[in-house]
């Protein structure tokens, strides 16, 4: 009895190794076809896509227009800070410790000031992309499907993701900001 059941229990590995067998085999006829068809490939950068469109540049446009008060103070401190630079160095010889002091705490605090804008405005232009990227993400997608359909394209890779290309070609994010300015 017991050479029996160690029979029928050989005869069931049997089987079972060339099921397992013919599913290998299957699987890798399958990968093999799948690598022999070619694959359209394309490689997107989504931020410039989106940032490069018609309604990105009116807002960065819109931006510049608001904060063109602040932009020229910040050109105007680099500019005096940088005359007062000059004019310590020039003069340093014939000024008095008290006159290099005050044009030292002038600079630094003609630079606490400019520090104080260009994050002002950095922080300002951060918040609007953030808000621009929110609310125009779901016009991304659509222009995104669209020139992957239009294509048919089997993959679509992040440019962020893809070490090296070489071939333009494969390169869909014009025609991506292409259907977003063809949007209504």
């Amino acid at each position: 009895m017991n050479t029996m059941f160690i029979n029928q229990g050989k005869n069931i590995a049997r089987g079972l190794l060339i099921v397992l067998m013919a599913t290998v085999g299957s699987h890798a006829a399958i990968a093999q076809d799948a690598a022999a068809m070619p694959q359209k490939v394309a490689v997107l950068d989504m931020a410039a896509a989106l940032f490069n469109s018609d309604r990105a540049k009116a807002m960065e446009q819109e931006i510049q227009q608001q904060t063109a008060e602040d932009q020229a103070k910040v050109r105007s401190l680099a500019d005096e800070a940088t005359a007062l630079q000059t004019k310590l160095q020039k003069d340093a010889a014939v000024m008095s410790d008290d006159e290099k002091r005050k044009a030292t705490e002038q600079i630094q605090e003609i630079g606490v000031q400019y520090q104080f804008l260009v994050e002002k405005l950095q922080t300002l232009l951060e918040e609007r992309r953030q808000v621009f990227q929110q609310t125009y993400t779901p016009n991304l997608i659509q222009a995104i499907t669209a020139v992957v359909e239009e294509g048919k394209y089997d993959m679509v890779f992040r440019a962020e993701a893809v070490l090296h290309f070489s071939n333009n070609e494969y390169d869909i994010t014009a025609k991506v900001t292409e259907k977003l300015n063809a949007q209504k």
